[in-house]
């Protein structure tokens, strides 16, 4: 199990924003969260689906990507930690999207220790897309599109081309997500259980399901916790840690 980063308290987790120029009210409403309860935290962590879609990071220059990227490296200057791990939305944002916010790209999963002592809080945060393996055929397209070789492939592509591929997928996705039941497109217990076994039964906070809650669960006779981030939904969402206890907030809707 690879090290654990290091991250100072307290923390903020979101995910799930799939920020775009058609849903105004996401907007207005990450821009005044990072204005407001991100500048009081030591560390904050978008675990994937920031934006509706990343067609690479040579789109940065585009004026309302630009727009999201200024405001989250703002936050970061100001003296709040941001860490990014992507999403299925937005799994081609790499390194050059890392440094234009200011962030720490993180792999999916990461283990993240909350200060030095022994005893210090480690969590297991993911996006949890992985874990949907009820979903063959999600799953399927998701380790084409995670392949290295197919990745270099598509960005090599114009960015107008990758545009319009990413738009057919879009609407391909929602037409088959129609047919399926949530409890497919839900988590797999199997799978959450060999995760958490995997790191030693940390903590577990990921988002990608929309459908935010905190579980009790027992893995191998250990007690554990697997909290679900929420979407956005023209309101801000977050979770909320200060290394002994959680809490979930959700801002005013803007407008």
């Amino acid at each position: 199990m690879p090290e654990a980063a290091r991250a100072a308290l307290p923390a903020l987790f979101i995910s799930d924003l799939h920020l775009s120029e058609d849903e105004p009210a996401n907007v207005e409403a990450f821009l005044a969260f990072l204005e407001g309860p991100a500048r009081e935290a030591a560390s904050l962590f978008i675990l994937g689906d920031l934006f509706e879609y990343w067609a690479g990071d040579d789109d940065l220059a585009t004026p309302f990507n630009a727009r999201i990227a200024e405001a989250i490296r703002t936050l970061s200057c100001s003296g709040t930690a941001v860490h990014f791990m992507t999403g299925n939305r937005d799994l081609l944002a790499g390194p050059a999207f890392a440094t234009a916010i200011g962030a720490t790209l993180l792999d999916d999963p990461a283990c993240v220790r909350f200060g030095d002592a022994a005893n210090a809080p480690v969590l297991l945060l993911s996006h949890g897309d992985a874990l949907c393996t009820d979903d063959l055929a999600y799953q399927a397209y998701r380790r084409q599109v995670r392949d290295p070789a197919w990745q270099a492939g598509f960005l090599a592509e114009p960015l107008a081309a990758r545009k319009a591929f990413i738009a057919s997928l879009r609407q391909k996705s929602e037409t088959a997500k129609a047919g399926k039941s949530m409890e497919i497109m839900d988590v797999n217990a199997e799978a959450v259980a060999a995760l958490l076994r995997s790191h030693d039964y940390p903590i577990f906070v990921h988002g990608h399901t929309h459908r935010p809650d905190h579980h009790a669960l027992k893995v191998d006779g250990r007690e554990c916790a697997r909290h679900v981030l929420s979407d956005w939904r023209g309101a801000a969402c977050w979770l909320a840690f200060d290394g002994s206890r959680f809490s979930a907030h959700t801002g005013t809707s803007a407008g």
